[in-house]
This record gives C-alpha cells, structure tokens and sequence, in this order.
C-alpha cells in the first residue's frame, strides 16, 4: 500500500512538471521552453510592448507608405489619444515636412518606468530621438506618459495591452547624442 501510494504521488508529480515544459519545433531542432504565468513576466511585457509603440510611432523614414505603415502598427497599440496625436502632427504638416525634406527619424528608448501597483498600469518613457536630414543630425529627449490596461492578444497587439492616456510630457533637442 505505501509503495502504492508513493507511486501515484511521484506519477502526478512527474505529470504534473511535464505539463509545464513545451517543445518548440525551430528550423528542424526542438527546443524545450517552460512555460510560465503572465504576472511572472508582466512587467516585462509591458515595458517591450511600450517600446514597441515609440518604435513604429517615431521611426519614420521620408516615404508616405513607410510612415502609414509604422502608424498603423503603433496605432494598434494604442487607444484615440495616440491617433488624436497622429491627427495633430499630420494637419501640422509634420509627416509631409518629413518626406519633402527626406528627413529620417529614429527612436532609442532609454529606459520604461513602471507604476504596477494598480491597473490600468501606469508608465512613463525616456527615450532618445535621432532626426538625420541631408545637412545635419538633430537630436531630441523625448518623454511620454500614459497607461496600460489589458486587453485580448491578436496578431496586431501579442501583449494585450492598449495604451490609453498617452500624452507627450516633453521633446527638446538637446546638444550631444
């Protein structure tokens, strides 16, 4: 009887630990991922997934179908505040002044800093601006705030986040890169 019971413990357990890895079929090799809750990696998940909307919001290069597709995607991303922006910036002119100057524009986010204590998640972004055009490089500190509440996870948005009250807190040029 105690062998018994000692071998349906050490079953389940086992059962119980293979359920928690995953075999990922990659290029003809399988590699073994375990698996994991959400709010073990939350934080990371958001911070890449607000990296990711500066990325495709602020990368632009001086071509109209380049710059609808990176808005697109960032706009994915994003609840009305971050296409009320758009809306701003393109009756601004700004995206044509972008294309008739063949002004390239690239974004490095310095750092994300999470508020996790209540949803929807705060946050605010650091990052650095580079603005190439044929006679000289500008660069900018740019701060944005906003934050991030959950939502379904789709081809256009794998976090499941959308990031709502997004605002610009700042963007100056500043001296050295």
């Amino acid at each position: 009887m105690l062998v018994s019971g000692f071998a349906l413990w050490k079953s389940f357990e086992m059962v119980r630990e293979m359920s928690a890895k995953v075999y990922i079929l990659a290029n003809g090799k399988a590699l073994e991922a375990l698996s994991a809750e959400r709010r073990d990696n939350l934080a990371v998940e958001i911070r890449d997934h607000v990296k990711m909307f500066h990325y495709w919001f602020f990368t632009l290069d001086p071509d109209e179908k380049v710059i609808a597709s990176n808005i697109g995607k960032a706009l994915y991303l994003a609840d009305g505040s971050a296409k009320r922006a758009y809306d701003n910036l393109r009756e601004q002119g700004y995206f044509t002044g972008l294309v008739s100057a063949n002004v390239s524009q690239s974004i490095t986010v310095d750092s994300v800093v999470l508020d996790m204590r209540q949803e929807p998640f705060g946050f605010t972004c650091h990052a650095s601006q580079q603005l190439v055009r044929s006679s000289s490089t500008v660069y900018r500190k740019l701060v944005t705030r906003g934050q991030l509440r959950n939502v379904s996870r789709s081809d256009n948005n794998p976090h499941g986040f959308l990031i709502q009250r997004w605002e610009t807190v700042l963007n100056q040029d500043i001296s050295k890169p």
